[in-house]
């Protein structure tokens, strides 16, 4: 029996989910280390100050913990979208990906109108590319 093969209906054995959920954690782990990669860009080296703004809230700085804790949000809530879309589809890939552009299209407007400074709103709104330029192609691909 190979990699690629099933046990009696049962889908793909062991080995073959094991390299699918390894690759899919290190996409999580991309998508998050390129969010970090813009805040460190960004913050200590070009000194954008990047914080954002709520109504009724005081300004709030985005740190580094922030970052990775949002990033890493997205990223797993976008790999339990797609493992759930593959239970119940065969065109899970097609609408995984139909549906992480749009979000990706709607994530971009709030960090422009939270952001504080013009730097800052640049900064955050490259953190969202940048983490969908990891999870798109990177989940997208890593099919089982």
């Amino acid at each position: 029996m190979t990699a690629s093969a099933t046990i009696r209906g049962t889908g793909p054995i062991p080995a073959a989910r094991h390299a699918t959920t390894r690759a899919r954690l290190v996409t999580v782990a991309g998508a998050v280390l390129a969010a970090v990669l813009v805040w460190l860009a960004a913050v200590p080296l070009l000194g954008t100050e990047l914080a954002v703004t709520q109504p009724g809230r005081p300004v709030q700085p985005v740190g580094p913990g922030m970052v990775i804790g949002t990033a890493l949000v997205a990223a797993l809530a976008a790999w339990g979208l797609l493992a759930i879309l593959e239970r119940l589809t065969r065109r899970a890939q097609v609408v995984w990906t139909s549906v992480a552009l749009v979000a990706l299209a709607l994530s971009v407007a709030p960090p422009l109108i939270s952001g504080t400074t013009a730097g800052g709103k640049v900064a955050l709104a490259l953190m969202h590319l940048a983490v969908a330029a990891v999870l798109v192609p990177g989940l997208g691909g890593a099919r089982r």
